[in-house]
């Protein structure tokens, strides 16, 4: 059974594809068959989901679309209210198969959230759900803005609430330029107990940037 990482956000727009599609290179160019998931997609821009296509890019291994992204919703709105303009429901069980079938085939499979922790999926589950059905060690991703302090705080409290194992966060530099940066990092380091795994600078490559492969499979 392959190794899995949730990789969660602090809100939506904060980067968890980016991170994710980096997290995959760098365990690809350690020797690993990483394949990327994101098992619900919601808007649809130019014909395409551009952040399956993003994971895709990003695996080494022959998967296919509806194994990485079972579920792909038109509305960029909150999945179960996508969901519900379609006329379905999300069912968390097709998504665990899905990640099943992804866990033969590579080493390790990165999962990527939809929006926040705690987004809603169907009348009844959120992506806290999802990530305790799975099973899977959680990453955070902190949109570094005004508010993230609280947003990351809050995100972590309800990981840890739900007994999930936050094994790391990334700092992502999404606005430029952000009031004392530095400080607000340096706030979240001693406050958050789990460790920096790396710092994305605003308009910065992310080949390097995440010194993580071998804190999250030794």
């Amino acid at each position: 059974m392959a190794k899995g990482f949730f990789v969660t956000g602090t809100d939506t727009s904060v980067g968890k594809t980016t991170v994710s599609c980096a997290l995959l290179r760098a365990f690809a160019a350690q020797g690993y068959r990483v394949a990327g998931m994101k098992p619900i997609a919601a808007g649809r821009e130019n014909g395409q989901w551009q952040d399956v296509e993003l994971l895709l890019a990003a695996s080494n291994v022959n998967v296919t679309r509806k194994q990485i992204n079972p579920y792909a919703l038109e509305a960029p709105i909150s999945p179960h209210l996508a969901a519900q303009q379609e006329d379905i429901t999300i069912d968390l069980s097709l998504v665990n198969d899905c990640y099943r079938q992804l866990s033969m085939q590579a080493d390790i499979v990165i999962v990527e959230g939809a929006g926040g922790f705690l987004v809603p999926l169907n009348d009844s589950q959120t992506g806290e759900d999802l990530a305790k059905i799975l099973g899977l060690p959680v990453i955070l991703v902190v949109g570094m803005r005004l508010g993230c302090l609280n947003h990351a705080l809050l995100t972590t409290g309800a990981i840890s609430a739900a007994r999930l194992s936050l094994v790391g966060w990334i700092a992502n530099c999404i606005q430029s330029p952000m009031v004392a940066v530095t400080e607000n990092i340096a706030t979240l380091e001693q406050r958050l107990q789990a460790p920096l795994l790396g710092i994305l600078r605003f308009g910065e490559q992310t080949d390097g940037f995440i010194a993580m492969p071998k804190v999250l499979v030794r």
